[in-house]
């Protein structure tokens, strides 16, 4: 294969361990005849791990440099049907995918949260997303501090975020400065959202974290009318005391609810 060097402005780290590929792979649940999203295939060493598992791939490269080399080593699997590669950014794609699909990624660092958000808010969400992310990204996302962010609660409200592995530095080339981690996230639905609207919910989480450094019901008083906010709160069994980082996702959507 021709040897690429990376582009900085892609954000482009190529990994280059087998084993941690095998690991995204499994951990991904990928199986004969599924149809799997890949962004960013980059050399095709997770490509070529995903094709072995007889699943249906849709790669989705912006770098015009790899279109070709990728298109040469996978032309068998093009051939059959097998893999599909298609020249574009994923964040200006009009892939619509109307079938069951999972994603796998290997996701720059710089749009980690733009293309989390992009498949999770589509109407026909991925069955489950296993991607490479910054480590302190995906820490953050599981709350191991036990403090919950923005972040975290939107992710968990589509879906359950599990962190795999970490993924050092070294397992890429170039080098990046951090580590890295496989995030898999599973069952992912709009199930939160039965008593409320997403729109509903996301400006009150929104609003909710807007001062980390004030009480949530502080945050949340445009929405006390006629002491709404503060029945809310007794409701959910929800004290006055504390802030948006320690409500759970179960908490944070019943407040949705009974702010409508």
């Amino acid at each position: 294969m021709t040897r690429f060097f990376a582009k900085k402005s892609l954000g482009q780290n190529f990994l280059i361990q087998p084993q941690i590929v095998k690991d995204i792979v499994k951990a991904s649940g990928t199986t004969k005849d599924e149809l799997v999203i890949e962004v960013g295939p980059g050399t095709g060493l997770l490509t070529k791990e995903l094709l072995a598992t007889g699943a249906r791939i849709i790669a989705i490269e912006k770098d015009h440099r790899l279109i070709e080399t990728l298109s040469n080593l996978f032309a068998d699997a093009i051939t059959e049907g097998r893999l599909t590669i298609r020249h574009e950014d994923i964040l200006d794609s009009t892939l619509d995918i109307k079938e069951p699909y999972r994603v796998v990624a290997n996701i720059p660092y710089y749009i980690t949260g733009k293309i989390l958000r992009l498949f999770l808010e589509k109407t026909n969400k991925p069955q489950s997303m296993t991607v490479l992310v910054q480590k302190e990204v995906a820490e953050r996302i599981i709350a191991r501090n036990k403090k919950e962010s923005l972040l975290s609660i939107s992710i968990k409200v589509y879906g359950k975020p599990e962190y795999v592995r970490t993924v050092k530095a070294g397992n890429f080339s170039p080098v990046p400065k951090v580590d890295s981690a496989v995030l898999h996230v599973a069952n992912i639905s709009n199930a939160s959202f039965e008593h409320t609207s997403e729109e509903h919910f996301f400006d009150i989480l929104r609003t909710g974290f807007s001062s980390k450094r004030k009480k949530l019901f502080k945050n949340l008083k445009s929405y006390n009318v006629d002491g709404k906010l503060e029945h809310a709160f007794d409701i959910c069994g929800i004290e006055k005391g504390l802030r948006a980082e320690d409500l759970s996702l179960e908490q944070w959507v019943s407040l949705a609810g009974h702010l409508k």
